[in-house]
């Protein structure tokens, strides 16, 4: 435990994600990146630029336990790839030490046209398990999911809840070192939901860093005891989580 202590961090120095937009007289496409991104319009470019990110400067060590707060299109969802690797900074760091599993695009590391169960381990190999390791999880996995006889279906004809809870059931087996979490499963049924909860919270205690996005104060009490609050793509405040809630809530006001 000490030497996957030693070794699972992220650290980011004056990262910035920039996405230009090549058709800069397509209001239409403004606003549909916009709305997907975040972040601000940079207008001393020959090329406009969405600044998703300005500025990240960030340090999280194994036993961090961090919840992202803002406003829609205020960065989490930006942050959130940064930090699992999708997106590069386009300007400054970030280093990603650790094994990261991402919960936020379920579509990632899955294939709609095979089952449940062999999703399971397309995930899992997704994920960097083996195939032998992830089979001997299918069990544990689809007992937690509670999808029965769905399991044997193609993926596509999975509603949003129950790719979560695919999802979820996957990636709560895995002992990821670095946890990035969206708040997508809230689309599941509040039981399973408390159910994922206990879950998460038993592997967030054997595992290493935990980042979560999320609007709901209560489940990031659950999960977080530190918080980031995002803003226009910048970090407005980090520390304590109920002195970052409190801040934001305040400004909301």
């Amino acid at each position: 435990m000490t030497e996957i202590a030693d070794r699972v961090s992220i650290t980011t120095e004056g990262a910035a994600v920039d996405f230009p937009i090549f058709d800069a007289k397509s209001r239409s496409l403004k606003k549909t990146v916009m709305g997907v991104v975040g972040g601000n319009i940079a207008s001393d470019h020959k090329v406009p630029v969405i600044e998703a990110l300005r500025d990240v400067t960030l340090h999280l060590e194994h036993g961090a336990r961090v919840g992202l707060i803002g406003h829609n299109g205020a960065g989490k969802s930006t942050l959130l790839r940064l930090l699992s690797g999708i997106y590069e900074p386009t300007r400054g760091t970030a280093q990603i030490n650790g094994r990261v599993a991402p919960v936020f695009d379920l579509g990632v590391g899955m294939d709609p046209e095979v089952s449940g169960l062999e999703n399971i381990v397309v995930r899992g190999l997704f994920l960097g398990m083996t195939r032998k390791q992830m089979e001997a999880r299918v069990d544990d996995i689809a007992e937690f999911t509670e999808l029965g006889d769905f399991l044997r279906m193609p993926l596509r004809t999975y509603s949003t809840g129950m790719r979560v809870r695919l999802a979820l059931g996957v990636v709560t087996s895995i002992d990821p070192e670095i946890l990035l979490l969206d708040e997508g499963i809230g689309a599941v049924d509040a039981g399973f939901l408390e159910k994922s909860k206990k879950r998460l919270s038993e592997l967030v205690e054997r595992a290493g860093l935990l980042v979560f996005a999320s609007h709901s104060d209560e489940f990031l009490r659950e999960l977080c005891d530190t918080a980031i609050w995002m803003e226009h793509g910048r970090v407005r405040q980090q520390g304590d989580l109920e002195d970052v809630l409190a801040a934001y809530r305040d400004s909301r006001r």
